[in-house]
C-alpha cells in the first residue's frame, strides 16, 4: 500500500496532528493508498512556504522555470505505470483513462515549459493619441489549486503548471 504524503516546502511531510486516512479501491474495497489528512495547521505551513518562495522564485527567468516543468514531464512519463495504477485504484476508473491522464498531464507540462518564453500581455485601449498601453501578467503570490476527483492527475498537473510557467512558487 502506498502512503501519501503533503508536499509542503518541496518536501514530503506527514501532516502536522500526526492523523491519516485511508482510500478505498473502488472496485475491490480494499485500502489503496493511505494518505496524510491534513489540517489547517498544515495548510498554514503551506501557505508560509509559498509566501517565502515567492520573492526568488517569482524573479527567476523563463529558462529555469522551465527546466522543473520538463523535468516533472519526464519523471511522469517514467511512472505512468503507477500513476495508472493509484488513479484506477482511487477513483474506480478505466486503465485507459488513467493511461490518458498521465500522457496527457505530462504534455501539459510540456506545453507549460514552451510557453514560458512567450511574450504574454494584452493592448488596452489608450486616451493619449498615437500611443499603446499594454497589461503584462505577473505573479502576485501562491494560491490553492483544488483537483476534481474523476481526472486528478490532469486537473491536478494543470494547475501547477499554469502557476508555474507564470512565476508563481513550488511549494503549494
Amino acid at each position: 500500500m502506498d502512503n501519501i504524503q503533503l508536499l509542503i516546502d518541496n518536501e514530503d511531510r506527514a501532516a502536522l496532528a500526526g492523523g491519516t486516512y485511508e482510500r478505498l479501491d473502488l472496485v475491490t474495497g480494499a485500502v489503496a493508498t493511505k494518505a496524510a489528512a491534513g489540517q489547517p495547521a498544515d495548510a498554514n505551513a503551506a501557505a508560509a512556504a509559498a509566501a517565502a518562495a515567492f520573492p526568488l522564485w517569482s524573479a527567476t527567468g523563463p529558462g529555469e522555470r522551465r527546466k522543473p516543468l520538463l523535468k516533472a514531464a519526464d519523471i511522469m512519463d517514467s511512472k505512468a505505470g503507477e500513476f495508472t495504477r493509484l488513479m484506477t485504484a482511487e477513483t474506480g476508473a478505466t486503465a485507459p483513462w488513467g493511461s490518458f491522464n498521465t500522457m496527457f498531464a505530462a504534455n501539459v507540462l510540456r506545453e507549460a515549459a514552451a510557453m514560458t518564453t512567450q511574450i504574454a500581455g494584452e493592448i488596452i485601449p489608450s486616451d493619449k493619441p498615437g500611443t499603446l498601453a499594454m497589461g503584462v501578467r505577473q505573479a502576485a503570490g501562491g494560491c490553492v489549486g483544488i483537483a476534481l476527483w474523476n481526472a486528478p492527475v490532469i486537473f491536478c498537473t494543470r494547475a501547477i503548471a499554469r502557476l508555474r510557467q507564470h512565476g508563481h512558487p513550488q511549494g503549494v
